[in-house]
């Protein structure tokens, strides 16, 4: 009991350090050439009335250092293919251009305030050949990148047959996202929530 009531009063003790999010490789599709919309809203480009097609997804977390401190200003970058497979940069939609879906925006911005949260609406990300479904994202603070990585649908049957998740190993659990259909919801809505875990202090 004296052992215990210590370790309750001293502060530190018992604290033990979050998983860090793994790394991933940042893939061959990063945009080469930005959207003129770079807000965190990928369903509708500036003015447009005609949403982008898919399953839409409100994809939220913090970005944390490895105590749980929130991470403040930290600019989190999003980006994703559209329903068909297709991406946002010239060496991927040049050639499927006729497939592209004009009104996904393909990448978002976010920057993080007092409790480290971000938010996106986008779409849930979808499969394509020798990929199973995954949303990339980047975190920038101050002109360093802090992480390049990407997250996965929790439980999904192309997880173990992609070779970028596979060489993850057991850290692939730090990039795991339940989609969870939004209650009430009168169109096919998930929500999902992916913390983001860096290895670094909020006054880095």
């Amino acid at each position: 009991m004296s052992l215990s009531a210590a370790a309750l009063m001293t502060p530190g003790v018992l604290a033990e350090e979050l998983a860090r999010t793994a790394a991933q490789t940042e893939g061959p599709f990063y945009p080469d050439k930005l959207p003129l919309d770079t807000d965190n809203d990928l369903l509708v480009i500036n003015d447009g009335i005609t949403p982008a097609v898919g399953d839409v997804a409100y994809l939220s977390g913090r970005v944390l250092d490895a105590k749980s401190k929130p991470i403040i200003g930290a600019v989190v970058e999003i980006w994703q293919c559209d329903s068909n497979g297709v991406y946002l940069h010239t060496g991927d939609s040049g050639r499927k251009k006729d497939r592209q879906d004009t009104n996904f925006q393909g990448f978002g911005r976010f920057m993080t305030g007092s409790s480290g949260e971000y938010l996106f609406r986008t779409i849930k990300p979808v499969p394509y050949p020798r990929r199973t479904p995954h949303i990339h994202f980047k975190v920038r603070r101050g002109g360093r990148e802090l992480l390049t990585t990407q997250c996965y649908i929790r439980g999904h049957e192309l997880n173990h047959r992609d070779g970028i998740y596979r060489r993850t190993g057991a850290a692939a659990e730090t990039l795991l996202v339940d989609f969870k259909p939004v209650k009430d919801s009168k169109v096919r809505e998930f929500a999902a929530k992916f913390d983001i875990v860096l290895g670094l202090t909020p006054a880095e």
